[in-house]
């Protein structure tokens, strides 16, 4: 049986591809920078810190090793022994403490059970023929006996595909407990670990005897090895190990048993909590359980070690649940003995959802009112807020971190606040016509109306970066539209998101509806919170290119409203007005570079080459200290020509652009949608039918004719707010106001209809009237 477990290790990949593998990992340790060696009995306080684990212990559980109660899960412990390889070679210190040895031997002996058997029934019958046989039941000692030699081989098989050296442990509870054996055992582990060798350690379950009730995990000196739960929260603290993976078959430690209608996957446990954990039954294979593992890891913490326990059988997640456990990614429940003074994220999520609610319930004069409260507090705290500005200016210049272009979208100014304050007024009013409109009315049949009216979507997560003033604009759009809110803002303007956030919930507090708007002010990364995807019903980035991209990928079951890039053109046409070009021109790059509707690239019909209109728009630029790159047609005229352009499609945010040159209006076009990121594009042109035609082609968001492509905005549009520009083609689309951020419900009104009334047998007929909708109706 062992020789053949070892034939499907061939499915590895091969020893010359792992080497290619070993040799990369290697590589990246050279990158991994570890903090000074911490002193022991301190656990990490967040989860953000376990980047920083040296030594390491991953404790595979039963479920985890074993498959069907009988054999081994070969594939989940491929991945495994992959990523541990990969954490050994990153110059981290791993130990892995495994179950599987029984499972493994009783298989192997139901195997020669059987085969001896038949041998006996076929010598004692005289004939070939099998008859029914049964197994015996096998005593644990035995199978562990048979199958530990069998494991410890699978596991060197593994482990050598990826150069990587291991040492076979076996313990009982006397190697803990008698002073020099325990002195032996860790002196082994130490020279181990100094070898570059990873320890695998099992409990000797040949010889071990069964547990004893009452000695439990007692303090910090006592810990009795009853199952590997405990073997591995006592190999933790004795070898001072930074950290504990204990992975298991469910998701980690819920409120209430797994599977049950109101369990919720408890984040972040500390001690203590665990008198309001109900604990369900034992895992269908193994000797311990959830409550098991729960006192091994307080143990373990409360001896310095910090504890993740997380899913290790999961098909989709186990070939990276070690390594995103350790670059400290919300999988699992993460044990701390550090409480924060606030809500968790997901407690936050759901306090919002429950007071937006409310607020969607609220009348629209009562949603008005607040918006307009919170337009008079940004202009009578404008002190307060200016002062908590300055201070996330002076850290973000002083930390020489921040581009110049962030730091300006991070300025605000008393000018700024009196526009935000305008805007809000404006939406204030346009909030009057928002939920509950009624957009359709069908008459079905004699008695039967239906509606279709707009509701507000739900739970919005906002994250934006540096733009404190995105903060005010998205909460009042929110609130106009009746939808609960997340924000998360970048950390170089916390302290002037910390004053608008508090004068947003100020303003709401006037319905009580404070909890409607939420900060998340934990060390969350935004991978995690784009994870929540049964609590939050949209996500809006608003910041870099980048940081959209990295939304869009981690946001696999959320929808994302948004651009990734703002590659904007501007078409100078052959009947173009040079003083309009001009205007546009310098507008359109120069008014805020840094925004994503500034021009990036600006195209020139061939017939303006050499000609007073090209010359002067080109010392336009130059004037402006416009850094120019030359396309590559462009750049064929030229017998000196700007820097060539590395790529049509970059977005500079700042004062650079593109000069390329077409040959026709149609080429303009063409150009816009293979490079463009149908965000916004501008044509010049005294032309109409030309500009008509370009209006009509161009398949972006906003198309513009003889107007700078800096109105690309929510504001100038006159939806008083944006919570940003979507270029998808789906929904919403170009600067994102109120309507936007509505969806709709149908309402039927009937008087005990059924389906089968309308059927060939029935006694009643579809209509389908329209009925006018009155301008201004509300549900």
């Amino acid at each position: 049986t062992m020789f053949a477990r070892l034939a499907l290790c061939s499915r590895l990949p091969s020893r010359t591809r792992q080497s290619n593998v070993c040799s990369v990992s290697i590589r990246a340790f050279s990158q991994v920078k570890f903090s000074p060696p911490r002193p022991h009995g301190k656990s990490f306080a967040h989860r953000s810190e376990l980047k920083q684990a040296k030594r390491i212990v991953v404790k595979l559980g039963s479920a985890v090793v074993t498959r069907d109660e009988c054999g081994l899960a070969l594939g989940r412990l491929a991945s495994i022994v992959e990523q541990v390889a990969m954490l050994q070679n990153e110059g981290r210190e791993m130990m892995i403490v495994t179950s599987g040895a029984v499972a493994f031997g009783k298989q192997r002996l139901r195997h020669e059970i059987l085969l001896s058997q038949s041998v006996r029934q076929a010598l004692h019958s005289g004939q070939n023929q099998l008859k029914e046989m049964s197994v015996p039941v096998l005593e644990a000692r035995a199978c562990a006996a048979a199958g530990q030699s069998g494991l410890m081989a699978l596991y060197e098989a593994m482990f050598t595909q990826y150069s990587t050296c291991t040492a076979q442990i076996l313990v009982t509870n006397l190697d803990f407990h008698d002073e020099q054996k325990r002195r032996n055992l860790n002196s082994t582990l130490h020279e181990l670990l100094r070898m570059n060798i990873v320890p695998i350690i099992n409990t000797n379950d040949a010889v071990v005897p069964p547990p004893v009730p009452n000695s439990d995990l007692q303090g910090v000196n006592v810990i009795s090895i009853k199952d590997n739960d405990s073997l591995a929260a006592r190999l933790a603290v004795e070898m001072k190990a930074d950290l504990l993976i204990a992975l298991s078959d469910v998701e980690g430690l819920y409120d209430s048993p797994p599977g049950t209608d109101d369990a919720k996957l408890i984040d972040i446990f500390y001690p203590g909590d665990q008198q309001s954990i109900t604990y369900g039954t034992k895992s269908r294979v193994g000797i311990g359980g959830m409550e098991a593992k729960v006192k091994a890891a307080l143990w373990a913490l409360q001896g310095g070690t910090s504890v993740v326990i997380a899913n290790g059988t999961h098909p989709k997640v186990t070939g990276h649940v070690i390594t995103d456990i350790v670059e400290g990614k919300k999988v699992g429940t993460f044990f701390s003995e550090v409480k924060p003074a606030g809500p968790s994220v997901e407690q936050q999520t759901e306090m919002a959802r429950h007071a937006g609610r409310t607020l969607a319930s609220l009348l629209p004069e009562q949603r008005e009112e607040i918006i307009c409260h919170l337009a008079e507090l940004l202009t009578e705290k404008k002190d307060e807020i200016l002062s908590a500005n300055r201070k996330d200016m002076e850290m973000a210049t002083a930390s020489g971190r921040f581009s110049q272009a962030l730091i300006n979208r991070l300025s605000l100014s008393t000018a700024k606040l009196n526009s935000l304050a305008i805007g809000l007024r404006q939406l204030a009013v346009s909030s009057r016509d928002s939920v509950g409109r009624v957009l359709r009315r069908t008459r079905v049949a004699n008695n039967l109306e239906l509606e279709q009216i707009t509701v507000p979507i739900g739970v919005l997560l906002v994250i934006f970066e540096s733009r404190p003033d995105c903060l005010p604009q998205v909460s009042a759009l929110a609130i106009a539209s009746g939808n609960a809110l997340l924000l998360k803002g970048g950390k170089e303007a916390s302290n002037t998101n910390k004053i608008l956030h508090q004068l947003t919930q100020e303003a709401l507090s006037i319905h009580g509806v404070s909890d409607a708007i939420q900060l998340v002010s934990t060390r969350e990364e935004v991978e995690d919170l784009c994870r929540l995807d049964k609590m939050i019903d949209l996500i809006i980035p608003r910041g870099s290119s980048q940081l959209v991209r990295n939304i869009q990928r981690a946001a696999k079951g959320v929808p994302v409203l948004g651009h990734s890039e703002g590659v904007c053109h501007v078409y100078i046409d052959s009947d173009a007005s040079i003083d309009k070009a001009i205007d546009v021109g310098i507008d359109s790059k120069c008014d805020y570079p840094a925004a994503c509707n500034a021009m990036e690239t600006l195209l020139i019909h061939r017939d303006l080459l050499r000609t007073p209109i090209f010359d002067q728009i080109i010392d336009m630029l130059r004037n402006e200290q416009v850094k120019i790159h030359a396309g590559p047609r462009f750049a064929s005229y030229l017998t000196f020509s700007p820097s060539e352009v590395k790529s049509l499609r970059t977005e500079y945010g700042d004062l650079e652009c593109c000069i390329e040159v077409v040959d026709s209006l149609q080429e303009a076009v063409d150009h816009i949608h293979k490079y463009g990121s149908s965000h916004t594009d501008v044509i010049v042109t005294e032309n109409e039918d030309t500009a008509e035609q370009f209006l009509q082609q161009v398949d972006s968001a906003c198309v513009f004719w003889n107007s700078s492509s800096r109105f690309a905005d929510g504001y100038r549009f006159g939806l008083g707010a944006e919570v940003g520009i979507s270029t998808a083609r789906i929904h919403a689309r170009g600067p994102v106001g109120l309507e936007g951020l509505l969806t709709t419900k149908w309402v039927l009104r009937g008087e005990g209809h059924t389906v089968a009334d309308f059927s060939e047998q029935g006694s009643m007929k579809y209509l389908h009237e329209n009925i006018p909708v009155p301008h201004g109706s509300f549900n």
